[in-house]
């Protein structure tokens, strides 16, 4: 079941505008609407389009250039996602997926914790084009996959304002635990009910 969300008042800019294949903005205000729903395993590659572009906005000059320009990312994601998504041993997880217009536009996805089964529930990723920042499809895509009324944890890059900003909008706190993955450092934030 899709969930959709209208959004009114919005003016994209001229770089998501062609992403999305819509006009370029003006002064004219657009109203969007944008679904959410499960994702299917036909959307891996359409996916992990989403999860390499996305990721490139959001750690662009927390990470080297090289690891995120390589030109195998998209390949390796694209086995991510197929496997995330037929893949018995992930059946735990929940995924979904944000789209315009048919178009992809973010991912997120949750599941147990690695570090303690019986945990909160993990937020392993949320991602959408920068383009949509601000405009709810953060939010949706969170409440797809992490029960609002459940404990949840996650890591978000610090360095990442706001990101953080958006986490704590949604009952997410620092806990102080800190780590480092690929040179970027990390926060864990949690969500106690």
């Amino acid at each position: 079941m899709a969930l959709r969300v209208p959004l009114t008042g919005r003016c994209f800019p001229r770089s998501a505008t062609r992403l999305i294949g819509m006009e370029p903005a003006s002064t004219v205000e657009h109203t969007i609407n944008f679904d959410v729903r499960r994702a299917e395993p036909a959307d891996a590659p359409s996916m992990a389009r989403v999860h390499v572009e996305t990721w490139r906005e959001t750690y662009r000059g927390l990470m080297s250039d090289a690891v995120l320009d390589d030109p195998a990312h998209l390949s390796w994601r694209e086995s991510f996602w197929a496997a995330a998504l037929t893949d018995p041993r992930y059946n735990q997880n929940t995924v979904a997926v944000a789209s315009y217009e048919g178009t992809l536009i973010g991912i997120a996805m949750s599941g147990l914790s690695p570090d303690d089964a019986d945990g909160p529930q993990q937020l392993y990723l949320l991602y959408a084009y920068a383009a949509f920042h601000g405009s709810g499809v953060g939010t949706a895509l969170l409440n797809a996959v992490l029960d609002r009324t459940a404990p949840a944890a996650l890591w978000v890059a610090d360095p990442n304002p706001r990101a953080q900003a958006f986490y704590r909008r949604n009952g997410f706190v620092t806990d102080g635990a800190v780590k480092t993955e690929d040179d970027v450092r990390a926060v864990r934030m949690v969500r106690t009910i």
